[in-house]
């Protein structure tokens, strides 16, 4: 359900060096009805969060004349809309997703304009488009950075407060600072210890890495290290197999990570974990020597994770990685299980006609075994690609056959108001990943 936000001060333009006085002027008592109520309006006192914007896209399809929406790094449909004409017009595959090709022409044509053309006009809606199912959790401070294009002419702020509207027994406002900083990404980089100081110090404080993120980055460095926890969308990686081996790399240095992907893999765990729960099945699970993973062909991270996640469960241990690109971008790795017994698994990228929102989506798993008298045989798919692939080539056991149904709502917005609340240390997907690392080490 939306939380409707109504604003203490809409956005006002100030210096940097004025940002912290500006905000202690707005929490004065609020004359909020007839002269006959006074409440106060006070902020609130539970976490302070930095977003940090895609640093391109949308500013390249907008100064382009691709796309005229907001600059808000969501990957709508009119975003996805401006991304298939422009891979049309630049003849590359319509995927309607920014991949690592279509970036490079992106900058390559925005590159060819005159200085004069490289603005766009819709940037102030950038920063306060935070959802409102992360509203609701009531922040005291959210710290927007978004990274523009053309001359650095230095770093631009913005302040201002909403509250959510309390429920009608409720007295008072509960508030949020919101603080917008602009400004290229050499730019921002210069202001990184002003952005640490923004935090609220003695509470939670998160980072949302909207962008790919970079641990050589001196920003990613100066934030990740402030901070309780840094939040992550692998489904949107350039390159998945090198960045995961990065958020790898960062939990071995204690840094906590969040990976929103993660979470959309749930329905596929849940149900796996489920197809075993029979005593007469529980027992079969070490005659697995077979897995196949289907996912959308552009972004293999949901794959190599649920891979990971699946091979620490039984005790795997990875021992050769091939991969073999083609149509499908044919992955095969081989693991040796308790008792040296030999499992191989095989990843294959999916073409298809209609993309989903969230890039690189499982498809299809089956699960088998060489023992023909093994009840193990299990097979998922989604519910909007149906198991025909799966069940190609027919086999002699009987195979437990279900269809996975995605979790209602699996944008980034309404995964991070759920990581919100549960933002402690995830062992799990730890030690999946930690497994899934040691796959990609293999290449």
């Amino acid at each position: 359900m939306n939380t409707p936000l109504v604003a203490l001060q809409k956005p006002k333009d100030i210096s940097l060096s004025q940002i912290e006085a500006e905000l202690s002027s707005i929490w004065l008592s609020q004359n909020i009805g007839n002269g006959k109520t006074t409440a106060i309006a006070t902020r609130a006192a539970t976490f302070s969060m930095v977003v940090y914007e895609p640093e391109e896209f949308q500013q390249l399809l907008g100064t382009l004349g691709f796309y005229a929406g907001s600059i808000d790094g969501i990957h709508g449909t009119a975003t996805r809309d401006a991304i298939k004409e422009a891979q049309k017009i630049y003849d590359l595959p319509i995927t309607g997703r920014v991949d690592p090709d279509t970036l490079t022409k992106l900058r390559e044509e925005f590159a060819k304009l005159p200085a004069s053309k490289q603005t766009i006009s819709n940037l102030d809606a950038r920063g306060f488009s935070i959802s409102e199912t992360i509203a609701a959790q009531n922040p005291c401070r959210i710290i927007t950075l978004c990274p523009t294009l053309g001359e650095d002419t230095g770093v631009t702020a913005q302040v201002s407060a909403y509250c959510p509207i309390q429920k009608k027994h409720e007295e008072g406002l509960v508030c949020c600072e919101y603080i917008t900083l602009r400004g290229t990404k050499a730019a921002l980089e210069r202001v990184g210890n002003i952005v640490s100081s923004l935090m609220i110090p003695d509470l939670p404080k998160f980072v949302w890495w909207k962008a790919t993120p970079n641990p050589e980055q001196e920003l990613f460095k100066q934030l990740s290290s402030c901070s309780n926890c840094v939040i992550v969308d692998s489904s949107y990686f350039s390159d998945p197999e090198s960045e995961l081996l990065k958020m790898q790399n960062l939990i071995e240095e204690e840094t906590y990570i969040a990976d929103l992907n993660w979470h959309r893999l749930s329905p596929w765990q849940e149900l796996t974990a489920s197809a075993f729960d029979p005593p007469e099945r529980r027992t079969s699970l070490v005659e697995i020597d077979n897995i196949t993973l289907d996912y959308e062909k552009g972004n293999a991270a949901q794959a190599l994770m649920f891979l990971g996640w699946f091979a620490s469960r039984l005790e795997w241990k990875p021992v050769s990685f091939i991969d073999q690109q083609g149509d499908y971008d044919i992955k095969h790795i081989r693991f040796i299980g308790p008792n040296d017994k030999e499992i191989l698994a095989e990843l294959a990228a999916i073409p298809t006609a209609d993309y989903g929102e969230i890039p690189g989506d499982l498809v299809g798993l089956r699960l088998t075994s060489g023992n023909p008298n093994a009840n193990c045989c299990t097979i998922l798919c989604s519910e909007t690609t149906g198991c025909m692939r799966m069940e190609a080539g027919g086999s002699a056991q009987s195979c437990r056959t279900e269809q996975v149904i995605a979790a209602t709502d699996q944008k980034a917005e309404s995964l991070m108001a759920q990581q919100l609340q549960r933002w402690g240390r995830d062992v799990l997907y730890e030690e999946s990943l930690g497994l899934t690392a040691q796959i990609l080490k293999l290449q």
